[in-house]
Protein backbone atom coordinates (compact mmCIF):
# COMPACT_ATOMS: atom_id res chain seq x y z
CA UNK A 1 0.00 0.00 0.00
CA UNK A 2 1.35 3.38 -0.89
CA UNK A 3 1.66 6.54 1.29
CA UNK A 4 -1.65 8.02 -0.61
CA UNK A 5 -3.21 5.08 -0.09
CA UNK A 6 -2.96 5.64 3.70
CA UNK A 7 -3.58 9.28 3.59
CA UNK A 8 -7.09 8.47 1.53
CA UNK A 9 -7.53 5.72 4.46
CA UNK A 10 -7.39 8.34 7.04
CA UNK A 11 -8.52 11.12 5.17
CA UNK A 12 -11.86 8.42 5.39
CA UNK A 13 -11.71 7.83 9.12
CA UNK A 14 -11.36 11.06 9.86
CA UNK A 15 -14.80 12.00 7.74
CA UNK A 16 -16.64 9.05 9.50
CA UNK A 17 -15.39 9.95 13.25
CA UNK A 18 -16.53 13.33 12.23
CA UNK A 19 -20.04 12.57 11.38
CA UNK A 20 -19.72 10.11 14.34
CA UNK A 21 -19.28 13.04 16.86
CA UNK A 22 -21.33 15.47 15.39
CA UNK A 23 -24.43 15.99 17.72
CA UNK A 24 -27.27 13.18 17.32
CA UNK A 25 -29.62 15.90 14.90
CA UNK A 26 -26.50 16.15 12.82
CA UNK A 27 -25.82 12.78 11.86
CA UNK A 28 -27.38 12.92 8.66
CA UNK A 29 -26.14 11.02 5.32
CA UNK A 30 -24.07 13.28 3.25
CA UNK A 31 -21.98 12.56 0.04
CA UNK A 32 -18.83 12.68 2.20
CA UNK A 33 -19.87 10.26 4.32
CA UNK A 34 -20.95 8.01 1.26
CA UNK A 35 -17.11 8.63 -0.15
CA UNK A 36 -15.28 7.60 2.84
CA UNK A 37 -17.22 4.34 3.10
CA UNK A 38 -16.70 3.25 -0.63
CA UNK A 39 -13.15 4.64 -0.06
CA UNK A 40 -12.74 2.13 2.83
CA UNK A 41 -14.81 -0.69 1.90
CA UNK A 42 -11.81 -2.36 -0.51
CA UNK A 43 -9.63 -2.71 3.35
CA UNK A 44 -12.26 -4.12 5.27
CA UNK A 45 -12.89 -7.89 4.87
CA UNK A 46 -15.99 -7.60 6.72
CA UNK A 47 -18.48 -5.26 5.09
CA UNK A 48 -21.25 -5.32 8.07
CA UNK A 49 -19.27 -2.25 9.87
CA UNK A 50 -19.73 -0.03 7.12
CA UNK A 51 -23.56 -1.16 5.79
CA UNK A 52 -24.46 -0.93 9.63
CA UNK A 53 -22.56 2.49 9.50
CA UNK A 54 -24.44 4.22 6.81
CA UNK A 55 -27.58 2.37 8.41
CA UNK A 56 -27.24 4.17 11.50
CA UNK A 57 -26.88 7.63 10.15
CA UNK A 58 -30.34 6.98 8.37
CA UNK A 59 -31.98 5.90 11.45
CA UNK A 60 -35.08 7.94 12.44
CA UNK A 61 -34.32 7.81 15.89
CA UNK A 62 -32.08 10.18 17.95
CA UNK A 63 -31.61 8.23 20.95
CA UNK A 64 -30.47 4.98 18.67
CA UNK A 65 -28.69 6.74 15.88
CA UNK A 66 -25.46 7.65 17.85
CA UNK A 67 -24.98 4.60 19.64
CA UNK A 68 -25.40 2.38 16.03
CA UNK A 69 -22.54 5.17 14.36
CA UNK A 70 -20.19 4.65 16.86
CA UNK A 71 -20.46 1.05 17.27
CA UNK A 72 -19.83 0.51 13.71
CA UNK A 73 -17.17 3.03 13.64
CA UNK A 74 -15.48 1.20 15.84
CA UNK A 75 -15.98 -1.92 13.86
CA UNK A 76 -14.91 -0.21 10.73
CA UNK A 77 -11.75 0.98 12.65
CA UNK A 78 -10.89 -2.69 14.25
CA UNK A 79 -11.46 -3.79 10.41
CA UNK A 80 -8.56 -1.28 9.03
CA UNK A 81 -6.36 -1.95 11.46
CA UNK A 82 -6.61 -6.05 11.04
CA UNK A 83 -6.22 -5.98 7.41
CA UNK A 84 -3.13 -3.35 8.23
CA UNK A 85 -4.11 0.18 6.54
CA UNK A 86 -5.01 2.21 9.11
CA UNK A 87 -3.25 2.29 13.38
CA UNK A 88 -5.23 3.18 15.88
CA UNK A 89 -3.02 6.06 17.00
CA UNK A 90 -2.89 8.25 13.90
Amino acid sequence: MTDYERYLVGLAVTVLQEVATAPAAEQKPSSGARLALRVLRPHCRDQWPLTQFWSGINATDDMVRPQIVKASLNGIIHQLARSGVYTINQ
